[in-house]
């Protein structure tokens, strides 16, 4: 209790600080700024100006982000947020010498400066979805060199092709399509825009090929082909050309038994018996082609089968739009990804394997450059683009390689030059995990900070005795460890106090990562746990060395923190709404949640329980009696619930009451059996705060002219809880905004009084109890926030810190909770001992400082969730935050007290020793022999 004290003293001398400071970027956090799994069709290499003689990595990924990549580090140059709802895939096209990119979304297209990401234009067509889009390899005589115009295809009960200017994206000519065909794809030659449509018949589909004018739009000639017999569906046209000198469509039978090829432009069919001598069924084609105007009119057709692929290469004779085999590549035993890439009108074909990577030329068969892995890809490819670069009689290559776990690769000459985890911007869940040796510690540590004197001693003395048997071992490492202090700086050498602890997120493409939060946050392992291609993960519990992942059907997945390695499984159950991990003993317990609110699991465990039922209710459990529950609450007529907060798991309060200026003591309202409901009507807010054992409304308060299609996050902790949204109140007086309102519960009003309970000796919370007094205080705030967290430290002493994500600006602040103080005295100054509590006037607009942005200079996109976990150093709290980019942190909202500053010079110090020693040894004989000739001289 005398620790605590001091400790509550100190913190409360020490002023607040703000997020972190330059030098600590890179060492007190860590971000991977991420884009998504790139797709197949929109990703490529590219130069981005005129002045730059290298290429960076474009991608419009699964997430619907639009990024480029440094392909020299694997660094994000910029990004752009494209996500909007969409029933067709996103569309990314550049071409070279244009220094821009065009992407298409839904019914949005934009053009993009390829350098800095810069919006050049954008334009949307409502009711409308994009099919395909090109850009026209040829540019006008009027128009700049530097643009190129856009083909959009989009297609609802019509088809549209439009040309849209390459510079102001307006619209030049459009042709509608009102034939009922289904609107398939674009494609271009040096004259004319061909749109493709399919075209359904009894027994199948024909290809319909319209030719259109380059300059006006308007029809020249249309052309169906007879592919009824083969063309089953849109999946059946495996490849569509274009911007190429020869354009062609390719598709096949259900059978994989004949490819056939038509040059777009032409009547003529190439039929190509496909000869399958692997002895397996081919399960995938796909044609790799060049998509430049001046390339030899080359392609590649790769066959798959379930353990190998092999390809033929083709060349088109422009003259007679014929189809001839070139050469075949032989059929290898594994996965293989081809590229396809060119240099003036030359073509390759790159050939990717888990053991090594083969450069060919379209004309011939000789392979050019081989490189053998260094080290071998263990997960399968999915896709890639490639570059390759001629000098003398050696070739280059550098691949940019998409696994099927999600990952992003490099590959430069067989060695891996970077990888991005691309598929943690899927990330559902995550915790924070205990080494063995840090868990034990923190228990032995907590059994003893809750015992008696005595036994605590005793209980200590015990434990320095059985460390005794690790001194060998530590005297060992002492000389290391001395050295290594006084070379290294505090910042990065506190590993032993719970500052570096293993991450593990489940994301939802079935796959578990662990995050090394000591180094970078580095990826140790990663393995795919899910037997199906996704889950909905709902929690994940942690214990010393293992951590246990839970699946809302019911079935979970327990891994090795060290190694990853799946230690069980869990079979599923049944669907649950949600999944509660409850630590509350040796082992977390975990109660799962149905759709109707009815929980299932260790109820025993967990106490008195609060759901949210499919329904719209609130329902309060005994654990007496599992099987119904002992109270219900409704909202009001015309609200429905729509979340429901409670206050986090650890939550230590370090003192009761807060002391006021004059040295009275306002008691804080304090039970752990607090839940705040948020329930919205039309254009109304109401927040109520319930006791989760009788269900009584302890407080609510409602908000008109809410408008519920914004966020609306709250947090809550100790005696206070906070929340947000934005108003436009009924009055004109009334703020209209985005507001954060904050309120604090306190037992009375009145200072040392504690109202009826004030001399009971022990009181029931299946009572009714007196309801709080409660201060609330609204802010106006810039922007919305979108998820609210608090700051956890180990006893709770710290000054805590309110966590918000801005979505709008991309970044996470730490608020102090001293500013957010609802006690702030209105339009007047504080007085002597207001000022004492620290309170401070208040302001209606609170201003995010700049010194309180925990993410500083980083844009930190699309973050879902932010963890807050506590350290062993009480002034330090460990903040993780996922969903989009992945980020993390550590925040002091009292500063570091505990800690030497990391300027602290040891060696310094250690010099200063000596010196003091070597001087005490020169001056006490000296002092000596002064003060007996002295004695002396006196006599």
């Amino acid at each position: 209790m005398w620790l605590q004290a001091a400790l509550l003293l100190v913190a409360s001398c020490v002023p607040s600080t703000f997020a972190i400071y330059p030098d600590e970027i890179g060492h007190v956090d860590f971000h991977h700024a991420l884009l998504g799994v790139p797709s197949s069709q929109s990703t490529f290499f590219l130069q981005p100006s005129s002045s730059s003689n290298a290429a960076l990595l474009y991608t419009l990924s699964e997430k619907s982000l639009l990024g480029a990549v440094n392909p020299k580090d694997g660094s994000l140059v910029w990004r752009q947020n494209l996500s909007r709802p969409a029933e067709t895939p996103a569309l990314l096209r550049a071409s070279g010498g244009t220094y821009s990119v065009v992407g298409a979304l839904g019914d949005y297209v934009s053009s993009w400066r390829s350098l800095d990401g810069k919006l050049i234009w954008e334009n949307t067509f409502i009711g409308e979805s994009m099919v395909d889009l090109e850009l026209l390899e040829l540019e006008d005589a009027s128009a700049a060199a530097s643009t190129r115009d856009t083909i959009a295809l989009s297609g609802s009960k019509a088809g549209f092709v439009r040309r849209l200017d390459g510079s102001t994206g307006k619209v030049k000519w459009e042709h509608r399509d009102e034939s009922g065909d289904t609107p398939f794809q674009l494609s271009s030659s040096s004259t004319d825009v061909f749109y493709i449509s399919l075209q359904s018949v009894s027994k199948g589909y024909k290809i319909k090929v319209t030719s259109l004018d380059l300059l006006t739009g308007r029809q020249t000639q249309s052309r169906i082909l007879n592919s009824e017999s083969d063309v089953s569906g849109p999946e059946s046209v495996i490849f569509v050309g274009a911007n190429t000198a020869s354009p062609l469509i390719a598709w096949v039978d259900k059978s994989y038994n004949t490819l056939k090829v038509n040059v777009i432009g032409s009547k003529q069919v190439t039929t190509i018996n496909i000869e399958n001598t692997s002895g397996e069924d081919i399960k995938a084609i796909q044609i790799h082609a060049p998509h430049t105007l001046n390339a030899l009119p080359h392609f590649l057709v790769q066959y798959e089968t379930e353990s190998g692929s092999w390809a033929e290469v083709y060349h088109i004779d422009l003259k007679s739009a014929t189809v001839s085999k070139a050469y075949s590549l032989p059929y290898l035993k594994g996965w293989s990804v081809f590229a396809t890439s060119t240099k003036d009108a030359n073509v390759y074909f790159t050939r990717i394997t888990d053991s090594e990577t083969t450069v060919v030329s379209s004309a011939s068969h000789g392979i050019l450059g081989r490189y053998s892995q260094s080290t071998p890809i263990t997960d399968r490819g999915v896709h890639a683009v490639s570059e390759v670069a001629m000098k003398d009689d050696s070739v280059a290559v550098r691949s940019a390689l998409v696994l099927a776990s999600g990952d992003w690769q490099l590959i430069q000459n067989g060695v891996v030059g970077w990888t991005r985890y691309e598929a943690l911007s899927g990330a559902l869940a995550a915790n924070w995990a205990e080494v063995d040796d840090q868990e034990d510690l923190a228990h032995q540590l907590e059994v003893e900070g809750h015992g008696s004197i005595y036994g605590a001693y005793l209980h200590r003395v015990k434990r320095h005795a059985r460390d005794l048997e690790h001194l060998p071992d530590w005297l060992k490492e002492l000389p290391g460890r001395i050295l290594t202090s006084f070379l290294t700086d505090e910042v990065s050498n506190l590993d032993g106090f719970g500052i570096s602890k293993p991450i593990i997120v489940a994301t939802d493409n079935g796959r578990v990562y662990a995050l090394d939060s000591g180094n970078h946050g580095v990826v140790s392992w990663s393995v795919k746990a899910a037997e199906a291609d996704s889950w909905n993960v709902k929690a994940i519990a942690t214990q010393p060395g293992v951590a246990t992942v839970y699946v809302d059907d019911g079935s979970s997945v327990t891994l090795n923190i060290t190694s990853g390695k799946i230690i069980k499984r869990a079979p599923a159950t049944q669907k649950l709404r949600s999944i509660a991990v409850i630590k509350d003993g040796p082992s977390p317990a975990t109660v799962g949640v149905q759709e109707n609110g009815e929980p299932v699991g260790a109820l025993d465990s967990a106490g008195f329980f609060v759901t949210q039922g499919g329904d719209g209710r609130i329902l309060g459990w005994s654990p007496k009696d599992s099987q119904s529950p002992v109270w219900e609450f409704l909202p009001a007529p015309g609200e429905k619930i729509i979340s429901a907060t409670a206050r986090p798991p650890h939550d230590p309060v370090a003192s009761i009451g807060k002391v006021l200026g004059n040295r009275s003591v306002l008691y804080k309202y304090l039970t752990p059996n607090a839940a705040l409901i948020t329930a919205v009507g039309e254009t109304s807010a109401t927040f109520y705060l319930l006791d989760a054992i009788t269900g009584r409304v302890l407080h609510s308060s409602t908000h008109k002219g809410v408008d519920t299609t914004q966020p609306i996050a709250s947090a809550m902790s100790e005696n206070w809880f906070a929340y947000s949204f934005w108003s436009e109140g009924p009055d004109a007086s009334d703020a209209k905004g985005y507001q954060l309102v904050i309120s604090e519960m306190y037992e009375s009003s009145l200072p040392n009084d504690r109202g009826p309970l004030d001399s009971a000796s022990n009181y029931s919370s299946l009572h009714d109890l007196p309801l709080p007094h409660v201060v609330s205080q609204s802010f106006i705030i810039a922007e919305p926030i979108s998820h609210m967290a608090v700051t956890q430290t180990r006893q709770g002493i710290t000054t805590r810190q309110l966590l918000c994500t801005l979505p709008s600006s991309n970044a996470i602040v730490g608020i102090p909770r001293p500013v957010l103080d609802p006690r702030r005295p209105i339009g007047r100054d504080p007085t002597s001992t207001e000022a004492e509590e620290g309170l401070m006037k208040y302001i209606p607009f609170l201003d995010f400082d700049g010194r309180w942005y925990l993410s500083h200079v980083r844009q930190v996109a699309g973050i879902q969730n932010v963890l807050s976990a506590p350290t062993l150093l009480e002034s330090t709290s460990l903040v993780f935050a996922f969903g989009g980019d992945i980020f993390a942190t550590r925040a002091t909202p009292s500063q570091a007290f505990d800690v030497l500053d990391k300027g602290f010079s040891k060696l310094q110090l250690l010099m200063t020793i000596v010196g003091l020693s070597v001087g005490v040894m020169i001056l006490a004989p000296m002092a000596r022999k002064k003060r007996i000739d002295m004695l002396w001289k006196t006599r």
